[in-house]
């Protein structure tokens, strides 16, 4: 037997839902006009501190852009006169060079390394050992310079002042580079092999002598170099002999006269 349906429950169920939906459209209207309310009060109150905060972004944000641009202005004129001041240098004008070089010198970034670099190498040519060495420490001592530059910088200014050098100050300052691998083992090693024969330390000037003849990597001359003094110290620094008497054969032909 099929029951009958609640009629009367399924209506109240009905107008239960409907008031229950009704009553979410008006919270949702209530709220939303309060929310209107509190935003208006809030552009009212903060508008004005708003709007100054805004304009002061944008004013910042401008700034960072001109100073971008005023940044890559000053390095394209920076790179411009390092590459006139070079060609006066290679065309024998050093005093004009380096009166151009000067301002490059005195920035910042790159360009003023090399730029200090290259004042020093012309403060050496013209009998400057001193402002040579003062622009070499200083390029050592930059912190924001790059590694090779500070390396360089630090072996040029050992070089243009070791006589005037104690032997240990030499070790100590060039030691870290003068190590089998480091890009500037050949140019270190051999001074500190100087400073090691100036404190009459043989047994250790030889075998870095042969080391710096023995390792590919190192300019040829600097091999030639090394190779005989370490002979004379009694360290053999010959790895192959037919191309050790081959490129001695053609060091003396280079050296012949010309008849």
């Amino acid at each position: 037997m099929a029951l009958t349906p609640d009629t009367d429950q399924t209506r109240s169920d009905k107008m239960a839902q409907r008031d229950a939906a009704e009553q979410d459209v008006l919270l949702r209207e209530v709220d939303e006009a309060v929310r209107q309310d509190q935003l208006a009060m809030a552009v009212k109150r903060y508008g004005w501190t708003a709007a100054g905060v805004a304009a002061l972004g944008l004013a910042a944000f401008g700034g960072v852009l001109f100073w971008q641009s005023q940044q890559d202005r000053k390095l394209g004129e920076n790179s411009e006169l390092l590459v006139t001041s070079l060609d006066k240098l290679e065309a024998g004008q050093a005093s004009r060079a380096d009166e151009e070089l000067a301002p490059v010198a005195a920035g910042e970034g790159g360009s003023a390394i090399v730029a200090q670099l290259t004042r020093a190498g012309i403060a050496l040519q013209d009998g400057r050992p001193k402002d040579a060495v003062k622009l070499y420490d200083a390029i050592a001592a930059n912190a924001d310079a790059p590694q090779p530059y500070r390396d360089l910088a630090n072996i040029r200014s050992v070089s243009a002042q070791f006589d005037q050098m104690q032997p240990q100050q030499v070790v100590d300052r060039l030691k870290p580079l003068a190590v089998p691998g480091n890009p500037w083992f050949g140019s270190a090693g051999e001074l500190v092999a100087m400073a090691y024969l100036k404190q009459d330390k043989k047994d250790l000037a030889g075998p870095l002598l042969a080391a710096i003849a023995k390792d590919e990597k190192v300019p040829q001359s600097l091999r030639s170099r090394t190779r005989q003094m370490a002979g004379l110290l009694g360290y053999d620094a010959v790895v192959d002999v037919d191309a050790t008497l081959s490129e001695m054969r053609k060091e003396g032909g280079a050296a012949a006269p010309a008849n």
